[in-house]
């Protein structure tokens, strides 16, 4: 089976509330349209992906996020090389050598199935990211 990638390259940050909002800069109007938020709770980054009214919540620790992020390389063949969370909820995360990134945010049922968000950040998307948890490169 073939994965299908929704492309968020749409940056806007909310400098009341301090969120970091990544959209698909198509049918920009549409409520539908995919999303992926990003807010600091202490040592947590709250996280809210979603499409339409289907939402999906996770709560990383910022530090695991930061360090799983700045670790990344481009591997050839694999779309996604780290992971952050626990076995039931995490964030699968992969480098493109173009500089785009993978995330696919997944809930575990169990053994008989599982519920991702596969999203894609440009390049430029990726560098808000990072500038905006900080994530350093190393």
């Amino acid at each position: 089976m073939m994965r299908q990638f929704v492309t968020l390259d749409q940056v806007v940050v909310d400098s009341d509330t301090g969120m970091l909002n990544l959209v698909a800069g198509v049918d920009a109007d549409s409520e539908l349209r995919p999303r992926l938020s990003l807010r600091r709770e202490g040592g947590f980054v709250a996280i809210s992906v979603g499409s339409g009214p289907l939402e999906m919540a996770l709560r990383p620790r910022h530090e695991d996020l930061a360090r799983t992020l700045g670790n990344l390389h481009a591997v050839n063949g694999l779309q996604t090389t780290r992971q952050v969370g626990t076995g039931q909820a995490y964030l699968a995360f992969g480098l493109r050598d173009d500089g785009a990134l993978v995330i696919r945010p997944t809930i575990v049922a169990d053994a008989t199935g599982h519920l991702s968000f596969n999203l894609l950040l440009t390049d430029e998307a990726r560098k808000a990211l990072f500038s905006w948890l900080p994530v350093t490169v190393g």
